[in-house]
């Protein structure tokens, strides 16, 4: 947040000094005299602080004055708590984003960034609480300057959306947009996306896309760019690099590897999944290892079976997509009119998420024949998102094969479901569904899991509290 002194008299301290504040919070502020943007020194109950006043979303509490600290980070202190403050200075936020020229280089490849709504570069609306996305290539570049390094940058804002608003929409936009920058010549593609459902995205582009010349990197942030342990600057400077000199040409997500700022990680768009809700380094590669490591200096092949960059414009857009289809996470004493349900809404596919090697309970087996008798498609895969659906290991699994249910081996639910939805937009044969659903594209199923591609830690026990203190110094 760029802050400049701006001067103040009791005159021009009316409501606008408490715009946003309401209720307890704002008798306090009223009671001591300060507001919004005043530099104070707090006592309270709970101990003294010291910061920069900030506004609150006009959705927020009336309980808490949010105090932005001298680390950068944002606290809120319960009003009631507070016994004196006092005023020391004050500073006002301005959040118009710094904006240079772009400069271009013929010597330099060319990228092309979309935007979907993700705020991989932004700053922070304090009043509303909504974010400020830098988005034109003369933002991005007065945000992030070490891009005009890499490449000759173009921006395209797609969409406006939350990624949770993500849909076939525009996932077939996308895809169509993809191929016309391809075949206009572009070196490399970034898509700017919201991370929660990121995972999604990448699965289905990776069927709507196929055999693409150049890298398509996407890329997000788990936080805004005003805060001081964003991963926003590096995850794009990471990506655009993958996108402009990279020699993986293929749908990849680029976030970041280990928890601190080292390196990102470049994860095959069909065996990723968002794992943790706010960790930087939330996005894994599942039952399998990552394709590479990026920083801005270096790009670091972890494998070597990744399609190269070529020099043709040739690519495979495919944007069918069929809506009626969903994921049924399986749980103990599950009822069967919840499959009936489905059937009577007119859904033409299923993924289920089984437990352990694919399975669900009895009760189910008669509604889940009802099923597959009215046309529906109903794919198998495991909740426990690594290893194999092994149906023909217990009785369970060979019965529900036999009622019509289709392993579909070691996809993750979230991408056999987007599989599924793709190839029920082309055909409705039986065997052709079944056919397509296991025949790989990129990776979705895999012949073996490498002893690699499975390390879930836990924390307590000895052995892995000693790898800790050899990496956590």
């Amino acid at each position: 947040m760029s802050t400049t002194p701006t001067a103040s008299s009791p005159a021009t301290r009316g409501d606008e000094r408490l715009k946003g504040y309401r209720g307890t919070a704002r008798a306090v502020l009223e009671r001591f005299g300060v507001g919004v943007w005043s530099e104070v020194e707090i006592d309270s109950t709970r101990g003294q602080f010291r910061g920069l006043i900030l506004p609150r979303s006009e959705t927020a509490d009336d309980k808490h004055i949010v105090l932005k600290i001298a680390s950068g980070y944002n606290i809120g202190i319960l009003a009631e708590s507070i016994t004196h403050m006092v005023e020391r200075g004050r500073r006002e936020a301005h959040y118009k984003i710094p904006e240079r020229e772009f400069p271009t280089d013929p010597r330099k490849p060319n990228v092309m960034l979309f935007g979907t709504g993700g705020t991989i570069a932004s700053r922070l609306d304090y009043r509303t609480g909504a974010v400020i996305p830098a988005f034109s290539p003369g933002e991005l570049y007065g945000s992030v300057p070490e891009l005009a390094d890499i490449c000759n940058l173009r921006t395209e804002k797609l969409f406006a959306v939350f990624s949770e608003n993500m849909g076939p929409q525009q996932y077939i936009t996308l895809a169509r947009r993809i191929g016309e920058e391809i075949e206009k010549g572009t070196d490399g593609i970034v898509i700017g996306h919201g991370t929660d459902t990121m995972h999604h995205t990448a699965a289905i582009l990776t069927f709507m896309v196929q055999n693409p010349p150049i890298p398509i990197i996407m890329v997000g942030s788990q936080r805004s760019s005003d805060r001081p342990s964003s991963d926003a600057a590096i995850n794009l400077i990471c990506a655009v690099k993958a996108a402009a000199e990279g020699d993986i040409a293929e749908v990849l997500v680029c976030m970041f590897g280990p928890t601190s700022d080292e390196y990102n990680l470049l994860h095959r768009g069909t065996r990723v999944r968002k794992m943790h809700s706010s960790y930087r380094s939330t996005f894994r590669t599942l039952s399998d290892i990552p394709v590479a490591m990026i920083s801005p200096t270096k790009l670091t092949h972890l494998r070597q079976d990744y399609r190269r960059r070529r020099k043709d414009r040739n690519v495979i857009i495919n944007t069918a997509f069929e809506e009626k289809v969903t994921i049924l996470y399986y749980y103990p004493n599950m009822q069967p009119d919840i499959v009936d349900a489905i059937v009577e809404k007119g859904y033409r596919g299923i993924v289920i998420a089984g437990t352990g090697l694919g399975h669900v309970n009895k009760p189910l087996y008669p509604a889940i024949r009802r099923a597959v008798a009215a046309g529906v498609h109903i794919f198998m895969t495991v909740q426990t998102l690594w290893g194999y659906c092994g149906m023909y290991v217990y009785d369970t699994g060979r019965d529900l094969m036999d009622l019509g249910i289709v392993p579909a081996s070691n996809m993750l639910p979230e991408v056999a479901y987007m599989k599924l939805c793709w190839v029920l937009g082309q055909t409705d044969d039986r065997d052709e569904v079944r056919r397509l659903m296991l025949t790989p594209v990129s990776d979705e199923i895999t012949d073996r899991e490498p002893y690699n591609g499975y390390l879930v830690y836990q924390g307590g026990i000895p052995e892995v509290q000693e790898f800790l203190r050899q990496i956590r110094r």
